[in-house]
């Protein structure tokens, strides 16, 4: 595990996003917000078909060293690879720090993406997190005035980044306390019912265009709350038709489901993990390595990710977004499979330090198979649906 002192924020995400899958654990709308915010039914005839809004993950944050810090100018160049090469239409903006997300969101919107803003400020006091939450609403309020096709997702996830809902200082506590059944389950729901109410109170307050939140996989979550319903979702099935059951218990919720994470890591065998494929990196060691042998494939991403695609495309979901689009932290070290990180990453790209194993080199990524697979279906997708 990496220093409990840097498990906060993007870098916890990233480890963190899917446990709860493993361990199975109101504002008014203009004429305009209510053609999204409201339920879909399935289209027919010159009507929609496949997923609306197709896209990634962007995460952005500090950075854990000056190599991989925040950069505009990075940024930008991401933005236009994800907007014409990828061919995605839509972005989730995820991340903290008010103005890496506004920065952020406003570039995607005017490069015509979609937008969801996702501030997922993490372990740090409630009442910060709300307030953090409210400043990018209202940033994202002065986006969709401008013209933005813009959502709000209150967070993500919020029992394992929040304090105050599972006993623990930090994400790695909160995840060993769940692992350990050292948490009231009825209390942790009570304590996650009240913020999560707090926070869609928080939204409306700041933003009247679409609300939504990300949720685990079996999360209980008062979908009232929301317009749209959102799903961190990474399960692993061996008939495409398993996948569709599961999804359909959200669809019959009434209102437009967003896929908000989707995605596995690049070694074979990575789906079989049910979410849990970055859990094979010891950080404790310098550089750090991976925990056990693995054989990396590319291929094996890119065929769970577009099997997955092509389920909510069938589907006609609201949205889905790939996780993630590059984890700067995590860098491809090609010939040295045990320092092999990327590997372990949901990443699109594969970051390369131009000085391997130095983590102050500078960098570049550069495609994987994921990518450019999934570039073909968004691109298919975008023919079909001439209008997005």
């Amino acid at each position: 595990m990496r220093d409990t002192a840097r498990s906060t924020t993007g870098s916890s995400r990233r480890r963190f996003l899917t446990t709860a899958a493993a361990l199975g654990a109101a504002g008014a709308l203009t004429a305009a917000d209510r053609s999204v915010a409201t339920p879909m039914s399935a289209p027919t005839g010159a009507q929609r078909r496949g997923v609306r809004y197709r896209g990634v993950c962007y995460t952005v944050g500090p950075g854990e060293t000056p190599a991989t810090a925040f950069s505009a100018a990075r940024m930008r160049a991401d933005l236009r690879a994800i907007r014409h090469d990828l061919h995605a239409n839509s972005i989730k903006v995820t991340g903290d720090g008010v103005h890496r997300l506004t920065a952020t969101a406003q570039e995607a919107a005017e490069r015509g993406l979609y937008v969801r803003a996702e501030p997922t400020l993490g372990d740090r006091p409630q009442p910060e997190i709300l307030d953090h939450l409210a400043e990018v609403g209202r940033h994202a309020e002065q986006l969709r005035r401008q013209g933005a096709k813009i959502e709000l997702s209150v967070g993500c996830e919020f029992y394992l980044f929040v304090p105050g809902i599972i006993p623990g200082d930090n994400a790695v506590e909160r995840i060993e306390n769940l692992i350990s059944g050292n948490v009231d389950l009825q209390q942790m729901q009570r304590r996650l019912d009240r913020f999560t109410a707090r926070a869609a109170a928080v939204g409306r307050s700041v933003f009247h265009g679409p609300l939504s939140y990300a949720a685990a996989q079996d999360d209980q979550v008062d979908w009232e709350l929301f317009d749209i319903v959102g799903i961190d979702y990474y399960s692993h099935h061996p008939r495409r038709q398993d996948y569709v059951r599961e999804l359909r218990r959200y669809q019959r919720i009434g209102k437009p489901l967003a896929i908000a994470e989707f995605g596995t890591c690049a070694y074979k065998g990575a789906p079989d993990s049910a979410g849990m494929g970055w859990n094979v990196i010891d950080y404790t060691k310098q550089p750090p390595e991976l925990t056990k042998p693995l054989v990396r494939s590319e291929r094996t991403q890119a065929q769970y990710v577009t099997e997955l695609f092509d389920v909510f495309d069938a589907m006609n979901l609201h949205a889905a977004m790939a996780f993630e689009f590059v984890t700067p932290e995590a860098p491809h070290w090609p010939g040295d499979p045990r320092h092999d990180l990327d590997m372990a990453t949901y990443a699109l790209v594969k970051t390369i330090r131009d000085t391997p194993g130095d983590p102050a080199s500078d960098w570049h990524w550069e495609p994987k198979l994921a990518y450019h697979a999934l570039a073909q279906r968004y691109a298919r997708s975008s023919r079909v649906n001439t209008d997005r």
